[in-house]
């Protein structure tokens, strides 16, 4: 694992916080191919490779994929101190379904992933401290859904202590109502939770109209504004991003239209190149914009994590 890293090594780090499953996705020869993804580890890829000084918080397996996931965030520079494993248990597995239109469907085996019990395990106050002493933590609606009342009661309350620290908590509502057993009010009362301890609040227009009702992404910064948050940006696919922040709203448009062949991790992989342009210290309507430019090269490549040569991070 490494020797321990003192506060101040650690106050440089992004620490994101969720799964990383295996991933199989279908090719154009109708055969799959095996990798691996989840939301949160999608972006500490692209973060790292940004080059963030980035780790990831799970719970893995001590089988030969749980193994696999450990060696490609090492080999992608995501530091592995805080993936946490537990004798005889394996990741979760998903499989992507793509139509001609790029549009993709997941299916997944997930139910007994040991990254759910991540905040119950016996080593979760290393996962704690390391929240505390993070320079942000970035996590998920995703993230939310893997974890029982006990785990999401001790991860808020992390969150609110980190906050007290110094450190920035940065949350991208990715609702996916399967997670949630389709329960909208306690995924309501969770999200509302989460976003009352988030500075930068990342959501996808889309995901909030099905779960807020939002009829337009400025209905949406209207809502989040309510928890106080200061730093609002609202993906909205093809379509303008709503930037707010700072007293003021903009919209940045996307520069170039792109025939989709695979859209997963579009939002992932635009959260990476926006936090990371914002570390950089650049303003939220340019760090929107490097989230379009990467979002759109990486909707060219099929699953998660498209090849290292592909990116034009600027």
């Amino acid at each position: 694992m490494g020797r321990k890293l003192s506060m101040s090594e650690q106050r440089t780090r992004v620490v994101a916080v969720g799964e990383v499953m295996v991933e199989m996705a279908r090719g154009n020869d109708g055969r799959f191919g095996l990798g691996c993804g989840g939301d949160t580890f999608n972006t500490a890829v692209y973060l790292a490779r940004a080059g963030v000084d980035v780790a990831y918080a799970t719970a893995l397996g001590d089988d030969p994929y749980s193994e696999g996931i450990v060696s490609l965030a090492a080999a992608e520079g995501v530091k592995t101190d805080l993936m946490l494993r537990v004798p005889g248990r394996q990741p979760g597995l998903y499989m992507i379904e793509t139509d001609a239109k790029g549009e993709r469907r997941f299916f997944y085996w997930r139910e007994a992933s040991p990254a759910r019990d991540l905040f119950e395990l016996n080593d979760w106050s290393r996962i704690a401290e390391s929240l505390l002493g993070a320079r942000l933590v970035y996590f998920s609606g995703v993230t939310l859904s893997l974890y029982s009342n006990n785990g999401l009661g001790r991860f808020l309350a992390i969150l609110e202590m980190a906050r007290q620290q110094g450190v920035r908590v940065a949350f991208d509502g990715n609702f996916r109502p399967r997670g949630w057993k389709g329960d909208l009010a306690r995924t309501r009362t969770v999200f509302a939770e989460a976003l009352k301890r988030t500075d930068v609040a990342l959501p996808t227009y889309d995901d909030e109209a099905v779960l807020w009702g939002d009829p337009s992404p400025e209905a949406t910064v209207e809502r989040l504004q309510a928890f106080g948050i200061a730093e609002i940006v609202v993906k909205n696919g093809p379509n303008s991003a709503l930037v707010s922040a700072g007293g003021r709203q903009e919209f940045i448009p996307v520069m170039e239209a792109v025939e989709p062949i695979d859209t997963t991790a579009a939002g992932d992989s635009f959260n990476a190149a926006y936090m990371a342009a914002r570390l950089a210290g650049e303003n939220p309507a340019i760090a929107a914009a490097a989230g379009h430019r990467l979002a759109a090269e990486k909707i060219r490549h099929r699953g998660a994590i498209m090849p290292r040569a592909a990116m034009v991070m600027h």
